[in-house]
């Protein structure tokens, strides 16, 4: 008769063991299970697993091609730009000194006097830059010349000189250019005549106002003339001479 309630007890606390155990595995840290605010274990080595799927594994269609056919810039090219003349070149327009295509007109002279000599010289030119610091110019040039000889006799003469004259003209910076050309073609000498003239030229471009160049220049002129014919073959006649020249041009 004492056993039974001893017997009651601990029946109950058998009973009341497993669900005690299961709250404690679900409050402890401990337990390895699924996290709510992280999601699902990673595995042995720490990096999630990715899955990677093939749009095309399927055999759904292929993406339309695209066309890649960009049109290609001009290269450079030796030569004047389109349209051979730039106009409106110098301060204030968007092409400068040098530049293929830009125009150049206007001359040049220069005067030489002594006691015994004298020499005028006035040579109207037009230039025109047919790559960039590379200009091909025509100049015709007036040479009047006197001197005066041991016995107080006068002697004068005039010289008429057409030349092609290539010339290359290097940038110091953008108001200041050295150049040096080579000019060849024919000369008329009153009395002997006609005959072949070669004359090299140095000097500088110095940029006045908005288009405005301003050539002091240094050239020596060789020319060669047919004087007379004889039985032995025509006699050949050599003159050269320096003149220092200050030219004026415009761009155009």
């Amino acid at each position: 008769m004492r056993m039974k309630p001893f017997a009651g007890i601990l029946f109950a606390f058998l009973v009341a063991l497993p669900a005690v155990a299961i709250a404690q595995d679900a409050d402890d840290p401990e337990t390895p299970g699924e996290d709510e605010t992280t999601g699902p274990d990673v595995d042995n080595d720490g990096a999630d697993e990715e899955i990677v799927t093939d749009s095309n594994e399927a055999g759904g269609p292929l993406p339309d091609s695209a066309s890649d056919d960009d049109p290609a810039p001009p290269v450079a090219q030796p030569g004047p730009p389109v349209g051979t003349i730039v106009k409106q070149a110098g301060v204030g327009g968007q092409v400068g000194y040098g530049r293929a295509g830009v125009l150049e007109l206007g001359g040049s002279a220069g005067f030489t006097a002594a006691s015994d000599f004298t020499n005028v010289n006035f040579t109207p030119s037009i230039g025109w830059f047919v790559a960039d610091n590379l200009q091909l110019s025509g100049r015709l040039s007036y040479t009047y010349v006197s001197t005066e000889d041991s016995a107080g006799a006068t002697q004068d003469g005039s010289i008429m000189t057409l030349l092609v004259e290539p010339s290359y003209h290097l940038p110091f910076n953008r108001t200041t250019f050295g150049f040096l050309g080579i000019g060849a073609g024919g000369a008329y000498v009153s009395g002997p005549g006609l005959g072949f003239a070669l004359a090299p030229r140095i000097g500088a471009n110095f940029m006045v106002g908005r288009s405005g160049v301003l050539t002091p220049a240094l050239s020596w002129q060789y020319t060669t003339h047919d004087t007379m014919d004889t039985p032995a073959g025509s006699l050949l006649v050599v003159s050269s001479a320096v003149m220092a020249n200050v030219g004026y041009t415009v761009m155009w």
